[in-house]
């Protein structure tokens, strides 16, 4: 028997990611400089280890509701009114879930009929395009160029609209290019959605890491509530990656679908990562906000020393990101990738890796140590001048 000619081709048909081949990559190399996957080099702060150290001693080790502590659910509803002035009952509006991959392809599925679209600006997550295609739908990418700050635009939104077209999924700031969107634009966007009656999943995960003014909440967007579905959860923040959680805000019904889905598949998110959240949200604002200054120091030294190198970089302004533009070189993106590791024992991820708009860029995170990120600029740099 061939499992091989088995496999859904479903499955078959979607690529495996092309962060993690770079990271298994890494992994096996000594002495490598990983640039590569979204990691904070940060530990999880103590005071929110020690709520789960002081959970298990008090016996916290059950399921628990399929939504998520409902203490959870509160101070999320809480924090995002404090900060966007946007209105959640956490009772009924609510999912916690396990990692924001998690409530992504539980929204996604919960949308989608079989061959319905969905716009994805680009270059993107790679989950994005990959969640649409599993849960039978066209991912339709929306291409975004460095000369706009890969910002999308309305107009280019509505060449690629048709009578399939059912979401729109954004995330910004964005993942891998840094970019962010300005309230303005997004107004358009949210002007766009409602002539088209489209639902939003907007993935904001990396809210809380803009340098550059302030972060905008699409749900806070006039009459957008009803029409979003808002992502966001603890990994980056809070350098809470290993934890695993999560969360979607929406409609008491749509929430109800995804959890749905969510209770026949995962049934609940891990209590303890659930109490880690409830301190996070509590007390730890100050170490998080600590953790994004750290953050901005280092994406402006990326910055710095990348266009020090005489090649085209755009300014991260969120996450923890850049995208430089390696065309110069004359190399693609996955020669670049592939021959930089090779010979300079740095792990870049390589721009196709997010959408075909990504070709001749790479990704490089910032969330590692001044002293790896100034030994890894050396490396690259050195590398570089052999094409030039």
């Amino acid at each position: 028997m061939s499992w091989a000619e088995r496999i859904s081709p479903t499955v078959n048909a979607v690529p495996p990611s092309g962060i993690r081949r770079f990271f298994d990559i890494a992994a096996e190399m000594k002495g490598v400089i990983s640039l590569g996957v979204g990691e904070p080099d940060f530990i999880t702060p103590w005071h929110i280890r020690e709520s789960c150290v002081h959970g298990l001693h008090k016996g916290y080790t059950a399921y628990t509701s399929n939504y998520g502590l409902l203490e959870l659910r509160e101070e999320i509803a809480r924090t995002i009114y404090n900060n966007y002035n946007v209105t959640y009952d956490p009772r009924k509006e609510a999912l916690v879930t396990v990692g924001v991959s998690e409530a992504l392809d539980l929204a996604i599925r919960a949308v989608l009929h079989p061959g319905d679209e969905v716009l994805i600006p680009e270059p993107c997550y790679v989950s994005y395009k990959a969640c649409v295609l599993l849960a039978g739908g066209k991912p339709v990418p929306v291409p975004t160029n460095m000369e706009h700050e890969f910002r999308v635009t309305v107009e280019q939104l509505e060449k690629l609209i048709s009578p399939r077209t059912k979401a729109l999924l954004i995330g910004y700031p964005n993942n891998p290019t840094g970019a962010i969107m300005p309230k303005a634009e997004l107004e358009a966007i949210a002007r766009f959605a409602t002539k088209h009656d489209l639902i939003v999943i907007s993935d904001e995960i990396y809210a809380d890491l803009t340098y550059h003014g302030t972060h905008t909440c699409f749900a806070s967007l006039p009459d957008m509530r009803e029409r979003t579905i808002l992502l966001n959860g603890f990994s980056k923040a809070y350098a809470m990656t290993g934890w695993r959680i999560g969360y979607a805000l929406s409609n008491p019904d749509f929430i109800a679908a995804m959890n749905k889905i969510h209770q026949y598949t995962m049934l609940c998110a891990p209590i303890t990562a659930q109490i880690g959240a409830i301190e996070a949200l509590r007390h730890g604002k100050d170490k998080m906000e600590k953790m994004v200054a750290e953050y901005d120091s280092r994406r402006q030294l990326m910055l710095n020393g990348l266009r020090s190198m005489d090649i085209s970089c755009f300014e991260p302004k969120g996450a923890f990101y850049i995208f430089p533009s390696i065309k110069e070189t004359g190399l693609t993106s996955l020669q670049f990738a592939e021959e930089l590791l090779k010979t300079e024992k740095v792990a870049v991820v390589p721009g196709d890796a997010f959408g075909d708009s990504g070709e001749g860029f790479i990704r490089c995170s910032y969330a590692s140590s001044i002293s790896n990120l100034s030994e890894a600029l050396e490396r690259i740099g050195r590398f570089i001048k052999r094409y030039q």
